[in-house]
């Protein structure tokens, strides 16, 4: 039997301290099959990022640049700054039959979604308010300020999760990965993807 296979582009998001970062990199290490497309930004590095894994890191001029070369799948501002998928970070890799994953915000999400009918989308929900809180302040990487900024728009972002297919609630990240991992392997088999060919004999 003969097995063709056309790419999957996977869509994850969720509110800011959801764990989406953690499934993300949970699903990339168990699943080679998937490559991790780097979204741009115009935020400043976190002291735990590495440019080109994370993000890719711009400036606003650069930005302006790529927006008017049509260079991005999507793009959006969120929580003040301006992030975008490129492209070239996306199609070249499906064509070649590779799985594609995407970390971006709802909003960027929706823009996707709207261009790509066949994506896999998933949006990772906390099991409450309170976790979100929590978690945003264990991980130390923004300020009060930002930290509100985030929690605010949580409530707006979860408010979206019936566009996305799939949901999965992160109270026990074990069962969160499994769920979605599942979610993975059945996409996998699905026909608008995946085209086994049947010998005669």
């Amino acid at each position: 039997m003969k097995e063709i296979r056309k790419g999957m582009l996977l869509v994850i998001s969720g509110p800011s301290g959801a764990g989406k970062g953690t499934l993300v990199s949970k699903l990339l290490d168990k699943d080679p099959s998937f490559a991790f497309s780097v979204s741009v930004t115009t935020r400043g590095r976190r002291e735990n990022e590495i440019e080109d894994v994370h993000y890719h890191f711009i400036s606003e001029a650069e930005y302006d640049k790529l927006l008017s070369e049509d260079a991005f799948l999507e793009h959006a501002s969120v929580h003040g700054h301006r992030y975008g998928t490129l492209k070239s970070e996306v199609y070249e890799r499906m064509e070649k039959g590779q799985n594609v994953l995407l970390d971006i915000d709802p909003q960027g999400a929706r823009a996707v979604m709207e261009k790509e009918k066949d994506c896999v989308s998933v949006f990772i929900l906390p099991p409450t308010y309170r976790d979100l809180k929590v978690r945003l302040h264990t991980r130390n990487t923004e300020g009060e300020e930002e930290i509100q900024r985030r929690l605010n728009n949580a409530r707006g972002e979860i408010e979206q999760m019936s566009r996305y297919r799939y949901l999965v609630v992160n109270d026990d990240l074990e069962l969160a990965f499994d769920q979605l991992a599942a979610i993975v392997r059945a996409e996998k088999q699905n026909s608008v993807r995946y085209f086994p060919e049947i010998e005669e004999e």
